[in-house]
């Protein structure tokens, strides 16, 4: 059952195993979903698909095994927002929805769906023929068609539709896009992926009860590897000015690192480390600490991670009275010296654009004293940030 299936999958190079497919199967065995097309597309690629990298192409071979909108390769992404967006809904009588009558099949539907996409050139509500919403046209959203193509709405109303993806499926997902609520536990995955270490030394009491059991009461002691969050790391956040243009993104990075590690300490900063950090914002000029006590506390097999925009004078890095809200007697390049120094590894993750890096002469400055272990803060950043720390 559903081996054809599974191949077609394999064969748009989604990495799935036979592990993910008897999971599939179980499911279905157990009456998670049932009868409908909307719900196994959901379920299976919730089960088959562990990256949301591969989304689109999970979507591409979906279709294709359905004889749907792939063999057409039909661009479903270029559609404007603003041809999809509700305004009305149709309500119509039985007597009215009686009068509407199909295109004739799957074939005619995305055939005459392709023809459509070349012909368009504007919005439509409201109508039967054009892409649009509100009508009674095969094609779009919020309308009511026997036997359309459902574009664009977050969910089903007639259940009438014969494909039902929505736009954004039909999308390549970008490695570079900035890490948001959708791909976060993307993220997540990638920090996992040095975020558990074993060994032999926790007794496995199942496993020595049984094997007890079998062995005419004589105890037999059986261990497992200690499934542990061994990775100690230490976060420093760069807070005001330009950096409240990223306040959302480094929120949710913090609290994906927050939730996955025991061991996890983290300090603020304003542009550039100097003799002292603090851990709350509120009381920053009362109970700062001194970079120096940082040093001496935590040991250097922790894992530092910067995260900041790393925009500013290049003066307030390479000079001492640089900071602007303070003099400092030493120079912040000196205070990053001492912590690459101490630590053996070091990145700093950067929330600013990757392009707009070149025109800053302080970012630059900044590579060169983390050892160009400077990531942008995308989920291919993230990445390489990662298994820089590794």
């Amino acid at each position: 059952m559903l081996i054809d299936f599974f191949c077609k999958i394999r064969d748009y190079k989604v990495p799935c195993t036979l592990r993910e497919l008897l999971d599939l199967l179980r499911a279905l065995e157990q009456g998670v979903v049932f009868a409908s097309i909307d719900d196994f597309y959901s379920l299976s690629r919730t089960v088959l698909v562990k990256d949301e990298a591969h989304f689109d192409k999970f979507d591409r071979a979906f279709a294709d095994y359905f004889k749907g909108v792939a063999s057409l390769e039909l661009d479903l992404s270029e559609i404007p927002e603003d041809w999809l967006k509700k305004h009305f809904e149709k309500q119509l009588s039985a007597e009215e929805k009686a009068k509407i009558e199909s295109l004739g099949g799957l074939d005619k539907l995305m055939e005459t769906l392709a023809e459509r996409l070349k012909e368009q050139e504007k919005r439509h509500q409201g109508g039967n023929k054009w892409i649009g919403t509100g009508g009674t046209s095969p094609f779009g959203a919020y309308g009511y068609n026997p036997e359309g193509v459902r574009i664009g709405q977050d969910s089903s109303r007639h259940r009438k539709a014969t494909k039902v993806w929505d736009k954004r499926q039909f999308k390549n997902l970008d490695a570079n896009v900035e890490i948001g609520t959708r791909n976060m536990k993307v993220a997540l995955r990638k920090l996992r992926q040095f975020a558990r270490t074993g060994s032999s030394e926790e007794l496995a009491l199942d496993d020595t009860i049984a094997a007890t059991a079998r062995n005419a009461g004589y105890l037999d002691i059986k261990m497992k590897p200690e499934r542990h969050n061994a990775i100690k790391v230490l976060m420093f956040f760069d807070i005001g000015g330009s950096m409240d243009d990223h306040i959302k993104v480094c929120e949710q990075l913090f609290s994906a690192i927050h939730g996955e590690f025991k061991h996890l300490e983290f300090f603020y900063f304003h542009n550039c480390i100097y003799e002292s950090v603090w851990r709350d914002n509120n009381r920053r000029h009362n109970e700062k600490i001194d970079l120096l006590q940082v040093l001496h506390t935590y040991s250097r097999e922790y894992k530092v991670i910067f995260v900041g925009d790393a925009s500013m004078g290049p003066y307030e890095i390479t000079y001492p009275g640089g900071s602007v809200e303070h003099w400092n007697e030493e120079a912040g390049s000196v205070w990053m010296k001492r912590l690459t120094d101490h630590f053996d590894k070091v990145v700093w993750l950067n929330p600013q654009a990757e392009p707009q890096w070149p025109y800053y002469s302080s970012i630059q400055v900044m590579q060169q004293l983390v050892e160009h272990k400077m990531y942008p803060l995308t989920l291919a950043g993230l990445g390489q940030g990662i298994k820089a720390l590794i």
